[in-house]
């Protein structure tokens, strides 16, 4: 899916990989560490090569210890230079909580701004092939609640490069999540380098009846639930975050103020999520001017399914997103549910991340 239909067109994996070698040429302080940064597939074609281009003592393989290379990487940041740790899934960072959150993200606060940590974090997120409940978490809302770090989870191909340029340039700890099924998708990207701004959301779609706020892939899903709504009268404005953390709530509180619902559609679980934070920081804006109505869809309180089946149950989807916000919309109305095809980008992924 494209949002922009200019001529130059790159995937999502391949604006990431442009970003980090543009970054790379501009700075000799930029360097990639990870599992599998110089295999042949280059980590879904966004570190391809890098290590041809700039030599292996700036893109090169770790051994499988996240939590010692972790702290490599911090220590790296400490004296001066700007790493970016890859972890092909997010569900390894657990493995090195402690150097993330006592560590990377607190130490400017605890060396008086001193000290900086210009470290950046990927991390590929979300549904895979029947990964099932070890290789198909997301964990935002866990990095949203560490005071030090920013969290950013980009949906389009150019945003992709210019949030991974203002990673980059952060002059403390990034985290950058990347889900699976965006790193096929492609629109227009600027060839110039450019940084987007920090903590600043997207209006993809202007509306009147309804808010929906998506999150990472939920926004390309959301968009399709959008064309079906479309169909059936209904008028919903569809915002991209862009940014967890810091979280550009104002955008968002300002379309529900005009619309009065909202739904935000998580790639994760409802409790304690980003939906839930959403959720509130808006009911606390406008419950004293105004009636409005709010709702979450994300993940059940269960882990990640493999099974085909389940995951077509388990994980929001176009149809559900529709007949969510027509049930929003017309409470007392007979159900309805657009029949809608598996999305082209979860049909075609084989992994093998």
């Amino acid at each position: 899916m494209s949002i922009n239909n200019k001529e130059r067109q790159l995937t999502y994996g391949e604006a990431i990989y442009e970003a980090i070698s543009q970054e790379m040429a501009n700075d000799d302080s930029v360097f990639v560490l990870g599992q599998g940064v110089d295999d042949p597939k280059g980590t879904l074609g966004t570190t391809l090569d890098l290590h041809k281009d700039f030599g292996v003592n700036r893109s090169f393989d770790v051994p499988i210890a996240e939590d010692g290379i972790l702290g490599v990487a911090i220590g790296a940041a400490l004296a001066g230079l700007r790493p970016i740790n890859v972890h092909i899934r997010v569900d390894f960072l657990l493995l090195c909580m402690n150097q993330l959150i006592n560590m990377a993200a607190k130490s400017n606060y605890m060396f008086g701004g001193k000290m900086n940590v210009p470290l950046v974090l990927r991390g590929a997120i979300g549904r895979s092939w029947g990964q099932g409940a070890q290789h198909s978490q997301a964990f935002h809302s866990f990095f949203m609640h560490t005071p030090g770090l920013k969290v950013v989870a980009p949906t389009f191909a150019s945003d992709a490069k210019g949030a991974m340029i203002a990673a980059i340039r952060d002059d403390n700890p990034v985290v950058y999540l990347e889900h699976r099924m965006l790193y096929s998708l492609k629109e227009h990207v600027p060839i110039d380098s450019y940084a987007s701004e920090l903590g600043k959301a997207r209006v993809l779609r202007e509306g009147s009846d309804i808010t929906i706020v998506g999150i990472s892939h939920m926004v390309v899903e959301s968009l399709r639930a959008h064309k079906h709504l479309e169909g059936v009268g209904i008028s919903a404005e569809i915002i991209d975050p862009i940014w967890l953390s810091p979280l550009d709530i104002d955008t968002i509180v300002a379309s529900v103020k005009k619309t009065g619902q909202l739904l935000v559609v998580d790639t994760a679980w409802l409790t304690c999520g980003v939906g839930s934070e959403i959720c509130m920081q808006v009911i606390e804006r406008l419950q004293s001017s105004q009636k409005i109505h709010v709702e979450r869809m994300g993940y059940e309180n269960t882990p990640c399914p493999t099974t085909k089946p389940l995951e077509n149950m388990f994980y929001p989807n176009p149809s559900l997103i529709a007949s969510k916000v027509y049930k929003m919309i017309h409470p007392n109305k007979e159900k309805w549910s657009p029949s809608v095809a598996e999305s082209e980008e979860i049909a075609k992924f084989r992994g093998p991340f």
